[in-house]
């Protein structure tokens, strides 16, 4: 969480109760432990294979997250602009 606060620069980050991270897993129909627990994973078996990331460090990755919802938002608020009102023309 850390490295996706900075990532958005957002310099603090509130911690979130057990029961509102239920709350959330439950509207997102997934279970809480996938969200509670950390797991290092290593990837062994691709990286032996030959597999490159496009972003193999996870602050590489949440920089990239990051950047495409700030562009994918914006051109969402860019190409929808209100009409003028009848008085604004």
């Amino acid at each position: 969480m850390r490295v996706l606060r900075q990532a958005w620069r957002t310099p603090l980050g509130l911690p979130s109760a057990r029961w509102m991270i239920e709350i959330g897993t439950l509207l997102l129909r997934t279970e809480s432990e996938l969200v509670l627990k950390s797991r290092r994973v290593i990837p062994t078996r691709l990286l032996e294979a030959g597999f490159r990331f496009e972003y193999p460090t996870w602050p590489e990755a949440a920089n990239d997250l990051v950047q495409r919802w700030r562009q994918t938002t914006s051109s969402h608020r860019n190409a929808v602009k209100p009409s003028a009102t009848p008085a604004q023309q």
